[in-house]
Order: C-alpha cells, then structure tokens, then sequence
C-alpha cells in the first residue's frame, strides 16, 4: 500500500513534514497485527454541514496527525517499575506500537511520532508552522489537541515558557511567526480566547460574559462569535499578557489523575487580516493591453488561526470525581463523544454529520471536512494501566486522518484602502508639489540675492584696487624724485672736490724726484722676488707631503680589504651557524612526528593522525620530551644540550622570522619538561617571551611564546614571577586583540594556570587576566572553551577554599564579573573536558553560602540537582550532593520546591 503523507494543497510549505515512502509488507513487521495509517478519500460532505464549498472549488487538504508520547511522571516510575510501557515508538518509520500482552501488538502509522524527547520546537515545526504559514497566506487554520487528561495537551498548546524559553508552546511560538510577518502599518492581527465550559461558551478575557451565542452564517455555513472580547495584537508582550489572564480564569480541579486538570476546552482564535495588491492587465477592444497601464487591485485577505486545547477524556473510576467534578467530567466526555461521531460520519462519507449534537462540534464545523487547513496532535501516555484510554486516543487519531478538507483564500475588493491610499497619495502630491514651487521661488530670490551681492562686492573691490594703485603710483613718482635730487647732490659734490684737489695739485707744483722714484722700484722689485720665493717653497713642501702620503694609501685600502673579507666571513658563519639549528630543530621535530607515528601503529592506529594538543608547539605536552625506553633522550633535549640555551634564546631576536620562530618553538618544547623550567626562567627565557608577546605582531610566535608561559605557568614560583614582570596584563592583551583559536587557546591556557593560586585571585581580577579568560568564549572553539571552563573550575575551588578557611567572606567574584549565567549555559555541554570543568565549578560556588541565593535565581539549583544525579563521575556527583544537603539555603528551596536530593 503505498502511504502519501504530503499536504495537498497545491503547494509545498517549508514547515510540511513529508511522508512519501514505499509500502512496508506485514511479513516484515515483527508486531503480531498492522493497521496502517489510513488512505486519503475525497469526501462528498464539505464540513460538519454541508454548504461550505459552494463558493467554487478550494484546494484539497487532509487532516494531519502526530502522535505525542509523554515520559513517565513521580507516580508512574514507582507505581509501573515492574511493568514496560504499553507504547513502543518508531519514530523513523512515523509508527507506532500498542502492546496487547507480552507477545501482542498492534502497530499504527501517523503523520509523525514524536518521542517524549521530543523538544517544543520540533513539535511546533512538525505540527502548527504549516498551519501558521497557510494562515499567512489567507487559508483558515486549525489546530487541535486530543487525549487522556494529564498527558500534556496544555503543555504542548499554552506553555508560556517564562522559567525556560524552549518550553513555550505552539500558541506563543505561532504568534510570534505571525507577528514576525505581517505588516503593521497594514496588516492587522487580534485574538479571542474561549472556554466551552459545561456546554456554555466563556469568555476568557471577561469572565463577566459567561454565555455567549454562536451566529452561522446561512451562505457559508462559518460560525462566528461576535459578543466576545477581541483584542488587537500589536507585540509579543501584550500577547502574553492576554494569554496569562484567560489561564488566570480557566477552569482547572485536582484528581486522581491530574492535579491541575482542565474542566473546560479552551479556544483560542487568530484573526488576520492583510492588505495585497494584485495585478491586473486592462484589455482594449480587441483584447489587446491598454495603454493605460496595469493598475493594481488592492485586496483584503482575511484568515483565521483557531487553536484549541480540549479538556481530556477521563474514566470516573480511574479519577475518582465526585459532585461537581463528576457532572463537569460527564459534559467534558459527551462533548468528545459528539466529536468522534462527527470524525467518523466524515471518515466514513457519511450522508449525515451530527454536528448540533454539541457546541464544540459546531465550533470546529470548519477545522473537520471545510475550508481550514487543521493540524491533530494526539496526546498519550505511556503506563500500561491506562492502555484503554491510550487505545482510544490513537483510534481517534487514526479516524481523523481520512477526513480531507478543501482550503479556500478568503479575499474581499478593499474599497476603503484604496480610496485611503489615493487621498493619501493625492495629498502628498499637492504638498510636494507646493514643496518645490516654494524651492523654486527661494532658489531664484537666492540667486538674485548672490548676484546683487557680488555685483556689489566687484564695485567695491574694483574702487579699492584703484584708489590703492593711484596712492601706489603717486608714492613711486615722489621717491623716484627724491632719489633724482640726491643724485644730483651727490654728482655737485663730487665736482666740487675734484676742483679744489686739482687746484691744491697745480699750487705745489706737481714735482717728484728721480732718486725717489728709483728708490720706489728697488723696493719693489725686492718684494716681487721674496713673493716668488715663498710660492716655490711653499710648492716643494706640498710635493713632498704628497709623496710621503702616498704608500700611507695603499696601507689603508688593503686594510679595508682585509677587514670586508673577516665581516663577510663572520656574516657567512652566523648564517651557516643558524641554517644548522634550524636542520636540527627541523630534524627533532620529524623524529617526533615519526616517533608518534610509530607509537600509534603499535597501538593498533587507534588514532588516525595527530590531535591539536600533538603539536610540536603544543603548550599542554607531558610526555614528548620524555626518555624512551631505549634509554635516549628525545631529539628536542638532544639539541638542547649541542646548542646551548643562551644560544636558543639569542636566536629569538633574529631578523629572519623563520629563525626566529623556530627558536621560540624548540624554547616552548623546552619548557614543556619541568626540569628545563627552572634553568629558562633563570636564563632570562620568561622574560624573552613576554617582549615577543609585547613587540611582535607575528600571529605565529605569539601563538607558540603564549604556549611556552603557559608551561611556565603550571610552576607556582614562575606565577609569581609572570605576576611580577606584568605578564597577566600582556596576556589580557594578547587575547584581546587574538582571533585565531589557537592563539587563543595557548593564551587562556596560561590564564588558567594562574587562576589555581590563591595568591594571585585579586591581583589577576585588577590586571584583567579574569575578564580577558571571560571574554574569550567569544571564540566559540571547543579546545579554547575548554581551558576557559578549567580556569573558570580553578578559580572557583581557590575561591572556595578561601571561604572554607575564613579568608574571603564576600561574594564570588566570578559572578560579580558576570560569569555565572555562561557557566549555567554550558553545565551541561556536548563536550565532556567543558561539562566537567563547569560541574566543578558550580559545585565550588555554591559552597560559600553568600552566593547560594544569587545561584537559585540565576537557575543554577536545577544544574546542581542534574549534577547529583546524572553526573558520569561519581566525585563530582558526591561533591554536588554534600553541597546541596549542607547548604540551609539550598535545601530550603527544595523543601519548597518538594524536591528530594
């Protein structure tokens, strides 16, 4: 029998969940009896009545239906221990088996099986987003819970999810969908909350109005409740709000079987209304497009999300009503009696529907056979003594799925929008159209403005520049003057002394004698030869420095030579000294690799390469730097004693960055022995790799120099000393400027070792180191999470110990800086190293009674119980017992909330 689970409706939904699989024979199924899922017929009868496809053809849907298990309660766990459920799930298969005995069972398919693990999210997605999505886009949507009471129909429909967010049901999360789409300028959303109360229709939200009339439409057939109370909805808030009061003031009694058992069926109505535009092409007279263009028809689509909780099926032995609570069960069951009748007539293609048997049934006239897409989740439980019930609810469920509706969009012409909508666009027009005539009319008054000004302005400037070059000229013509009369001063003067020196010159006569004259050039003639004289002397002495120079020269220039060729021999040794460590270094880390290879094929491959904490640079390595059993020493140790460590650490300011890096691994391998630590620190090693962390940019070396003082760091002297020479403070950099996850693994590795001594807690909290280590969960990275939870888990047990000694009485300081709800977040984390880490440090926080209070708020009580019980480690479990039975404030909470530790 081939099974068709897919919604028919002519589309395809992303919430839908399929179930097109090929047919399975009754030979291979190990259940004694099959009873396969239904097939799909074609119902004659359109609804409950039978007037509701009368306004043309709608799209066929059938019913879907999901069955829901709910796990075993307190009760059940002692009541059935000796006995198996009488349910077995077959989740990937959509069946389900019904155990008759022993060896017995009947099985059924569903549309979907969800297990008791099954998260509300998933239920949501698989049951009602279709549903809401087919509400969105204009088809009415129904969907509907269906069982024995007590087995989760409310929890599945109206959990609000305040104590836990992934607890809320499929009222709140189909709202949010909604509101999410629509609209709100455009769309309008609002609710009506019911309560079909002993044949009597309540509103919820107005308890004054305890009996409210149903009006059906004589057209369609649609049933409508216009005396309810209608709220428009307009955020998730109010939503809540509405939902909270109509629980407030639904009925609910304690049995034998529920404590809080509903005594009424709650109904919840969606009212969505959305604007759509559609286009429509104009035909001229001869069919073809209009020139006019393709105006658009505004439409209103409207469409109704109805979800309804029903009260559950009980049997009066089994619940033990009496009074009152017996004539409220006797109403609850007739009324799901008429509704089964009603499902059948419908399964079965029935000429009569008795649909006025009951007020539910004329409710749900749409949801069973009409216009709406409907959703059925059928609730069960899994004691055995209650398999009569359970029985019931899946034949129930099984009966629904061969009703088959036909989904209609409801549109209406929207007159009113686009009238609204044309006024609004006429006036935006004539006041942008007054916007730009104003623009316009400034724009030329501020042209003319600028044009007078600068005509203005040309004026001024103009007369200025004139008047300036008219005093310019004037000064010019009189300095020019000035400067004439006094040359001409000058030229008199000049005249006038050359006249009275050639008069003075003609009064004496003008006579020189020979014998002075003679006498003039004899001294004259000595001076010229005592010149000549000088020069040449001069000249002979400066040859004579020139050739005494000269072997000086060629001296020098074989020197130079000489001390150019020992430079470059140096140079050539340095670089051959260093390509040598390199080899080595190179070559101890294949011999590693090698020798790691060979330790995995001993063992049988069990691993299949190398983990991240395998890396030659690894920080966290124990065992590489070890002795084998041959009795050598491993190939890092060897080049440590061939090259020497100041030597290793000279190398680490090498201009070659590959030297460089290198040398601050075989540095970082060193440190990983305890032994080497010591000598490292004393060399000056710990202070080498802080500058590399200081100065260098190189993602690289200060990955592998963090790594190297994280080795450092597991020695509570070296804390001291990184304390003291401000490593925390580089360390609080490095993370957080670090984005690659290695890094940042090294870097909260070191930060964790600190955070083990007790000396260091507040010194580490001032410098930063506790909010770096905090802030490194922005990564994400299991490995750097995991160091993260170590130092968290450190702190807390040095914290604690404090405590315990009367050392420290305020509170933690982990959860003044915020860190507490990220360790609640991840106690429970897929990854064992982070679960492990957290437990222990929600077991150290809460052994100082000062922060017992903040950690019940905060939601870590509930962690602290799964710890105690659930916990692989027996130490742990243990601890997180003797914390929670010694604190008063912890088991006063749970004396509260009755619960035993």
């Amino acid at each position: 029998m081939a099974l068709n689970g897919a919604y028919r409706n002519g589309n395809s939904h992303r919430g839908s969940f399929k179930v097109d699989r090929p047919s399975h024979a009754a030979s291979n199924l190990r259940s004694s009896s099959f009873k396969a899922r239904p097939s799909i017929r074609r119902s004659t009868s359109a609804s409950f009545g039978s007037n509701s496809n009368k306004d043309g053809d709608g799209v066929p849907g059938r019913v879907r239906v999901a069955v829901r298990l709910r796990p075993r309660n307190a009760e059940e766990q002692v009541a059935d221990a000796d006995f198996a459920d009488c349910v077995e799930l077959q989740p990937e298969l959509k069946r389900l088996k019904l155990r008759k005995n022993n060896w017995d069972s009947d099985t059924y398919e569903f549309d979907e099986v969800l297990t008791e693990s099954a998260s509300q999210k998933r239920v949501y997605e698989v049951v009602a987003k279709p549903v809401v999505e087919s509400v969105l886009e204009g088809y009415n949507g129904t969907v509907m819970a269906y069982g024995q009471t007590g087995t989760g129909k409310t929890f599945t429909l109206g959990r609000l999810g305040d104590e836990d967010m992934s607890d809320r049901g499929i009222m709140v999360r189909a709202m949010e969908d909604i509101l999410a789409d629509v609209s709100h300028e455009a769309d309008s959303v609002s609710v009506s909350y019911l309560q079909l109360y002993m044949e009597t229709l309540q509103d919820l939200l107005d308890p004054a109005n305890d009996n409210i009339p149903f009006v059906e439409d004589p057209k369609t057939g649609d049933v409508s409740v216009p005396g309810a109370t209608v709220v428009e909805i307009r955020n998730q808030s109010s939503f809540l709000e509405i939902l909270r009061l109509g629980e407030a003031h639904r009925f609910a009694a304690n049995t034998k079987l529920n404590t809080e058992s509903s005594r009424s069926h709650a109904i919840l109505m969606v009212q969505v209304k959305r604007s759509v535009v559609r286009e429509e092409v104009l035909s001229g007279e001869e069919g073809e497009p209009s020139e006019l263009g393709r105006p658009f028809r505004p439409l209103i689509r409207k469409s109704k999300l109805v979800v309804v909780d029903l009260a559950g099926s009980e049997r009066i032995h089994k619940s033990g009503s009496e009074g009152h609570l017996l004539e409220e069960a006797k109403s609850i069951n007739l009324s799901l009696t008429a509704l089964g009748k009603c499902i059948n007539a419908l399964a079965e293609n029935s000429a009569h529907v008795p649909i006025r048997d009951s007020k539910l049934t004329r409710l749900l006239r749409d949801s069973f056979g009409g216009s709406a897409r409907t959703s059925l989740i059928v609730t069960i439980g899994p004691s055995p003594r209650h398999r009569g019930e359970t029985a019931s609810t899946i034949l129930f469920g099984q009966r629904a799925m061969k009703v088959e509706n036909m989904l209609k969009i409801k549109e209406e012409f929207d007159y009113r929008s686009l009238s609204r909508k044309l006024e609004v666009q006429l006036d935006k027009l004539i006041a942008e159209n007054e916007r730009q005539q104003k623009a316009f009319e400034d724009e030329v008054e501020k042209i003319h403005l600028e044009a007078q000004n600068r005509i203005s302005e040309a004026e001024r400037n103009f007369a200025d520049a004139l008047e300036k070059e008219t005093k310019k000229c004037q000064m010019d013509y009189m300095d020019t003057v000035k400067k004439l009369e006094e040359k001409l001063v000058l030229n008199q003067s000049k005249i006038d002394h050359e006249n009275s020196v050639r008069d003075n010159w003609s009064g004496q006569g003008g006579y020189v004698s020979a014998a002075e004259e003679v006498e003039v050039k004899k001294l004259l003639e000595n001076e010229v030869n005592l010149r000549k004289a000088a020069e040449e002397e001069v000249s002979r002495l400066r040859h004579q420095l020139e050739l005494n120079r000269q072997p000086n020269v060629g001296e020098e220039s074989d020197v130079t030579r000489l001390t150019k060729v020992l430079e470059d021999e140096a140079r050539q040794k340095k670089e051959l000294e260093e390509e040598v460590i390199i080899l080595r270094s190179q070559l101890s880390q294949l011999t590693l690799e090698a020798e790691q290879m060979r330790r995995c094929l001993d063992r049988g491959g069990a691993d299949s390469g190398f983990s991240a904490y395998d890396t030659p640079t690894s920080p966290f390595r124990h065992s590489q730097l070890k002795e084998t059993k041959s009795g050598h020493k491993p190939p890092v140790a060897t080049l440590f004693e061939q090259v020497g460590l100041q030597k290793i650490l000279s190398l680490l300011d090498s201009e070659d960055a590959s030297v460089r890096i290198h040398a601050v691994k075989v540095l970082a391998n060193l440190a990983a022995e305890e032994s080497n630590q010591k000598r490292i620190v004393e060399a000056g090693g710990l202070i080498s790799l802080l500058m590399l962390l200081r100065s260098y940019e190189d993602e690289t070396v200060r990955r592998v120099a963090a790594g190297a003082i994280a080795n450092l760091a597991m020695n509570e002297a070296n804390q001291e000393r990184i304390m003291a020479e401000g490593g925390i403070s580089l360390l609080s950099l490095t993370a957080n400027a670090a984005e690659d996850p290695q890094t940042l693994r090294m870097v909260a590795g070191a930060i964790a070792n600190l955070c083990g001594n007790e000396k260091l807690q507040t010194k580490l909290r001032s410098e930063g180191g506790l909010k770096a280590l905090l802030g490194m969960v922005r990564c994400g990275h299991p490995d750097v999470l995991s160091q993260v939870a170590r130092g968290v888990a450190n702190f807390a047990k040095c914290e604690s110990r404090a405590s315990s000694h009367g050392m420290s009485s305020g509170r933690s300081l982990l959860i003044e800086d915020g860190a507490l709800p990220w360790i609640i977040q991840n106690a429970n984390n897929e990854v064992a190293p982070i679960r492990r880490h957290i437990e222990l440090a929600l077991c150290h926080l809460a052994q100082h009674e000062v922060n017992a209070k903040e950690m019940i708020s905060g939601g870590a009580l509930w962690e602290l119980i799964r710890i105690s019980r659930d916990c692989s480690r027996e130490d742990i479990r243990n601890l997180a017992r003797r914390t929670l039975t010694s604190s008063p404030v912890f088991r006063s909470e749970m004396r509260r909330l009755r619960i035993e530790c």
